[in-house]
């Protein structure tokens, strides 16, 4: 379906799974697509109503003018796909991949996301500081590598056809040693689809982010995955969000992967998002059909 965001944006939106299954909604990050979260997907949809969309400008989502690139935008979608796919009252486990989880994080402040959201994910991501921390260039010096990731992630540059060098490229910058030919090969497709204009856009609201004030309003239960090898958002980002969260249940870190963890290793994310529907979404619609039951008792009374 078609989502429309509250500056009018066309946000593509997929359901997949039985129709009244608990919900899990899924925002993905910088530069993929609704295809990033297949594999995940594919572990859940048996039993789980699976809610993926683009980001705007990302895969079917039409490209916005350059105002409407922001944290307050990526909100407004979140927001915007949560009200349409999620039946009156219903809640979701909500998570995020890299931008998906500073989604997730600018949205905080947002009534809605509490009222909606029964738990949270938060997958290879980080608040704030990304071109200070990130290692994809490991100079010693942080001007030195503020600058050199200032340019990647501002870069117009087309990445070509995807080939055995541009894998190699990319897997160095956002995959770990283990991750097979497969999943690079699937990380490349879905990363050179993105436009380059979407990709720069995007790049600079994530070299200026500032959320850090938002993680500790993060207080409905949340679980943190990271990769030891992420050199995008490398593991100090899941540590201090996990030291100021309010209610983080669980930090996994996930020896020899990267970024792309969803696609790394989609058996253990679906594993994470699992429980939280079990321990958040299913145990609390139990209890209130408890309550809804001693009401018509107490009126039948």
């Amino acid at each position: 379906m078609t989502v429309t965001s509250a500056d009018g944006a066309r946000i593509y939106t997929e359901i997949h799974g039985p129709e009244h299954a608990p919900a899990v909604v899924l925002a993905h990050g910088w530069t993929c697509s609704t295809a990033f979260w297949a594999p995940v997907v594919r572990e859940l949809s048996d039993d789980h109503r699976v809610i993926v969309y683009d980001q705007r400008g990302h895969g079917r989502s039409p490209a916005v003018r350059p105002a409407g690139h922001s944290t307050h935008a990526l909100a407004d979608d979140l927001i915007a796909v949560l009200e349409r796919t999620l039946e009156p009252r219903e809640r979701a486990v909500v998570g995020g991949h890299s931008m998906g989880g500073m989604t997730i994080m600018a949205a905080v402040e947002r009534p809605q996301l509490h009222a909606r959201a029964a738990a949270v994910l938060l997958c290879s991501t980080g608040p704030a500081e990304l071109a200070e921390e990130a290692l994809v260039f490991p100079f010693r010096s942080p001007a030195a590598r503020r600058h050199a990731h200032w340019l990647l992630l501002h870069s117009r540059t087309p990445l070509g056809p995807v080939s055995p060098l541009t894998k190699r490229a990319l897997k160095y910058a956002t995959m770990g040693a283990g991750s097979t030919p497969e999943q690079v090969e699937a990380c490349a497709r879905i990363v050179h689809a993105c436009p380059t204009g979407v990709r720069a856009h995007w790049g600079k609201v994530l070299y200026g982010l500032e959320l850090t004030g938002r993680v500790g309003k993060l207080t409905m239960p949340t679980a943190v995955i990271a990769g030891t090898e992420d050199r995008l958002t490398p593991l100090v980002h899941a540590r201090r969000m996990v030291s100021v969260l309010p209610d983080c249940r669980e930090l996994t870190e996930l020896p020899g992967r990267g970024h792309m963890t969803p696609i790394e290793d989609p058996g253990t994310v679906a594993g994470r998002l699992r429980v939280l529907v079990q321990d958040h979404l299913e145990q609390q619609d139990h209890l209130e059909q408890q309550e809804t039951t001693g009401e018509q008792r107490g009126r039948t009374a």
